[in-house]
């Protein structure tokens, strides 16, 4: 026995000692600066090089950060080609198991100046190859220029030819309370469109107007709202006051708080990760952040949690069934092997994912899909109204569908959005590994566990203290008054510690300003309550909400006072919110700006930004400095 019970542990020792050895994966990071200025370079492309072939690429960011990951041992090649410096090649001998890092400088390239008739020329020049080919005006000078601030320099930017899709958006505008005294709308915790911009900005490129949906920028940042304190799962926050920009103006601010929730309290989670590894999905900012996104949320996997995988290219399957989530290095093994290649059968996978979230279904716990992609589904079943009836049915049979939208250059944002709302999910964009933290790590349950359905708000104006109102943004969530009391209708959910953020602009009573009104009616007339003239209420704000187990709504009613408050007495919140509403409407370049400035949205924001310990609201600042750079 004793032998037996020896040889045994012999060969266990040499299988950890077999394990130990055994290659794992490397990667390369650095940061890029331009030589002499000691600058981090933002969106600047880099190339890596095997035996020949190009691997992939990698975009630096804001300080000029570029990473390689997943990558095997062996010799590779860093390459860098652009308009605006020279070339840089670096051959590079990689371990196993380890991270090198290379920092490069860039040399200025330095072109001689064409003359004609005493002036510079420029020349139009077809860049790049494919579906990123684009027409680009090659200037001639002898030296670049340049956009710059303190802490970053760009390259001139020309955004190349893409078919990134964005669903169009049609600006709500005033409406008059005596002809059209109720506004309804979903709530929206989608927080992408935020990430779009970021992204966009920090390449030195201004994002289309029509791709600005403000209400995911409002939602993007948390408030500072009381804790429910009721039956309710959440609070109602309201506050009254001055537009800053527009003093004949006032603002209402609406804000709800979901309630914080206990991990460990938690109900178990029945997880797929549906992960496109298509040909479009191969490259730095794709896959492999894909990759490094969901470990994080592995970690913080429970053992009565489970996790399945489905991939989908130029077919749909199963990487790894559902698996307890005390098997983390499993699912990371399964997870960080996928490598991309082939077209994208996403109507495939996604019925796939399905099937398997439901022959793992968990009654009362969180059954969710988590699709990672670019949103390019072009093989097989994948209509956006077939998906979205797909997506529809298993949400009715207790599965949602959170979204992960990831690169660019063919990026379906509006398809994205769409299946993602179909699903009593949300949707994220994830443009780099502190993204990832901010959805998966710190905000992690208000992402994955809802605590109300169906989240409705529609409010009744006082059309004697208000001549005129418009919602700003949530365009795409506006519901006919007559969808509040209609339980059938599907509106937004709402997550553990979720914070959502409404703005109303109002015309008040009395004022000289137009509002857009129907002619007289020939066969009625509106008539005003009589106590309505007793009364310092502003509005009336109702809500319906259906409990998580619950398919009959709850309501919530509360009057709104006139309190008009100064600005510079207008909360923390309320200051904040108004400047990143006001930073969308300049990148609408909305009518309703009025003579509001960068320069004007950064001062109130820098007054509002208080404690901001995880610097979401310093770099929000930063965006809108970068956008006014750009805009001259």
């Amino acid at each position: 026995m004793r032998i037996q019970i020896t040889i045994l542990i012999a060969v266990l020792l040499c299988c950890v000692v077999a394990m130990a050895k055994r290659p794992g994966f490397s990667n390369i990071q650095g940061t890029i600066i331009e030589h002499g200025k000691k600058l981090p370079i933002a969106g600047i492309e880099v190339g890596l090089y095997s035996g020949g072939k190009a691997i992939t690429t990698a975009s630096t960011d804001e300080a000029g950060m570029y990473r390689f990951s997943q990558l095997s041992a062996g010799k590779y090649i860093i390459k860098i080609t652009s308009d605006y410096y020279e070339p840089y090649s670096k051959a590079i001998t990689l371990r196993s198991s380890c991270t090198k890092k290379l920092n490069i400088k860039l040399m200025a390239a330095h072109r001689g100046e064409v003359i004609k008739d005493g002036h510079s020329t420029s020349e139009t020049t077809l860049v790049g190859s494919g579906s990123m080919a684009y027409e680009s005006k090659i200037y001639t000078y002898s030296s670049p220029t340049a956009y710059t601030q303190p802490n970053v320099f760009m390259p001139p930017h020309v955004p190349p030819y893409s078919t990134d899709d964005y669903s169009p958006i049609t600006p709500n505008i005033f409406q008059s309370p005596s002809t059209d005294p109720l506004s309804t709308f979903s709530i929206d915790v989608d927080t992408a469109n935020y990430s779009h911009i970021r992204r966009m900005l920090n390449q030195g490129v201004l994002p289309e107007p029509n791709s600005i949906r403000i209400e995911e920028l409002l939602n993007y940042f948390s408030y500072n709202y009381p804790q429910p304190d009721t039956e309710h799962p959440f609070s109602v926050y309201t506050e009254a006051g001055v537009v800053p920009w527009n003093q004949k103006r006032s603002y209402v601010h609406i804000g709800l708080q979901g309630k914080k929730l206990n991990l460990s309290a938690a109900p178990p989670s029945n997880l797929v990760f549906l992960i496109d590894v298509s040909g479009s999905m191969d490259a730095s900012n794709r896959l492999p952040l894909v990759q490094e996104a969901l470990s994080l949320l592995i970690d913080n996997l429970r053992g009565n949690d489970k996790v399945a995988i489905v991939v989908y290219a130029g077919a749909a399957g199963e990487v790894l069934p559902s698996t307890s989530g005390n098997s983390k290095l499993q699912i990371k093994n399964a997870l960080n092997n996928l490598r991309a290649g082939g077209s994208t059968a996403g109507g495939a996978g996604i019925q796939l994912a399905y099937k398997i979230a439901s022959e793992s279904f968990i009654p009362g716990g969180n059954n969710r899909i988590i699709l990672c992609t670019d949103g390019d589904f072009n093989v097989g079943a994948s209509s956006d109204a077939h998906l979205t009836q797909l997506v529809e049915s298993n949400r009715n049979k207790g599965v949602y569908l959170t979204v992960l939208g990831f690169g660019m250059g063919n990026y379906k944002d509006g398809r994205m959005e769409q299946i993602s709302n179909a699903g009593n999910g949300n949707y994220f964009y994830v443009d780099n590994i502190k993204e990832a933290q901010k959805i998966f790590g710190r905000e992690m349950r208000a992402n994955m566990f809802t605590i109300a359905k169906d989240v409705k708000i529609q409010i009744e104006f006082n059309p004697l203290k208000v001549k005129g109102y418009r919602l700003i943004g949530y365009e795409n969530r506006v519901m006919a008054k007559e969808d509040f009391d209609d339980d059938k209708k599907d509106a937004g959910e709402l997550g553990a510690g979720h914070t959502v953020t409404a703005l109303y602009e109002i015309i008040p009573a009395g004022s000289a300003q137009d509002t857009k009104t129907s002619g007289d009616l020939k066969y009625q007339e509106t008539r005003i309550k009589p106590d309505a003239s007793g009364k310092n209420e502003l509005m009336t704000l109702k809500m319906r909400y259906k409990p998580i187990k619950e398919n009959t709504s709850k309501l919530i009613e509360q009057a709104v006072i006139d309190t008009n408050i100064s600005f510079a007495k207008a909360s923390e919140n309320f200051r904040f919110a108004s400047s990143v509403a006001g930073f969308g409407m300049l990148l609408r370049d909305s009518k309703f700006k009025n003579d509001l400035t960068a320069k004007e949205v950064m001062r109130i924001a820098k007054g509002a930004k208080g404690k901001d310990e995880e610097g979401y609201r310093a770099e929000f600042i930063t965006l809108v400095d970068k956008y006014s750079l750009l805009s001259k």
